[in-house]
């Protein structure tokens, strides 16, 4: 396995700065891997002239691009039109392609309005499948991510990655996100391991629901407990126990820091990937 950054992690280094200038930063703290989160032009140029600039700056430090990350909604998006949010999904793989990503995330739908899970399947999983064949043509692999508490279940995604039933398409496994839906993140990485195509390594703190609110800082599961983003290593989530699983199930590509707490973003980010080292070399032996 393979470690890398995503641009996310310095979400609040770059309220007054870049994306651009994550790729250094990253590069900085000692990574050869960096993963984009949606495509955030500063200077007010377009997604593809602004996708180019950033490939350009990746080749400048040789650092690889290990994945792309957007949102999607196939029920609720682009007005509620399916076939206009899977033709916008599109322009995003062609927005990858310039980018010299190799694989993407998009959602699948965020689950507003929806009545179940079962009743929109079907029309996720084809939007999903049309998307990984365009996507195929482009050397450009496709996944969704266990994100956004409707469509976040290992249940759930491994119904969808049975339903889309396509090689192009997988999982983006993030150890983290099952607790937003209070699952077990050992029971639900053993679920989906085999199906993923890149790792989010993510830790939280986590508190009952039954105690007061803890406060600024956290948030609620959907079944009412509350989390709050801990850097690598320093949470609740059993980061080691998940790796382990992984490398069981033969994975061996990326493994992308995404990082949410609210420590200083350098410093949350840098340990972190001190933490996450350590602990690959704990499972490799």
């Amino acid at each position: 396995m393979k470690i890398s950054v995503s641009s996310y992690s310095f979400a609040k280094w770059m309220k007054n700065r870049s994306q651009l200038g994550t790729i250094k930063l990253a590069k900085d703290l000692g990574f050869d891997a960096i993963e984009f989160s949606d495509i955030l032009p500063h200077n007010s140029s377009s997604q593809e002239i602004y996708a180019e600039e950033l490939r350009q700056e990746c080749e400048k430090y040789e650092m690889t691009v290990s994945n792309f990350v957007f949102p999607a909604d196939f029920i609720n998006g682009s007005g509620g039109d399916t076939q206009k949010e899977i033709e916008r999904v599109k322009k995003m793989v062609d927005i990858a392609e310039i980018l010299g990503a190799k694989s993407i995330r998009h959602d699948a739908t965020g689950g507003i309005n929806c009545k179940s899970f079962d009743s929109v399947l079907p029309i996720i999983a084809d939007a999903c499948r049309i998307v990984t064949e365009y996507a195929q043509q482009k050397g450009i692999r496709t996944m969704v991510e266990n994100h956004g508490y409707f469509c976040q279940d290992s249940l759930r995604v491994e119904q969808l990655f049975n339903a889309v039933n396509h090689p192009n398409f997988g999982l983006l496994c993030d150890m983290g996100n099952f607790l937003c839906v209070d699952e077990n993140p050992v029971t639900a990485v053993s679920r989906v391991a085999s199906y993923a195509f890149h790792v989010h390594a993510k830790d939280f703190y986590m508190k009952s629901g039954n105690e007061p609110d803890p406060g600024e800082g956290f948030f609620r599961t959907r079944g009412g407990n509350y989390l709050k983003g801990a850097i690598i290593g320093q949470g609740t989530v059993p980061v080691v126990q998940c790796l382990s699983i992984l490398k069981r199930a033969n994975y061996d590509g990326y493994v992308g820091i995404e990082y949410e707490g609210h420590e200083d973003n350098l410093d949350g980010v840098r340990i972190g990937l001190a933490n996450l080292k350590r602990f690959m070399g704990m499972i490799e032996g």
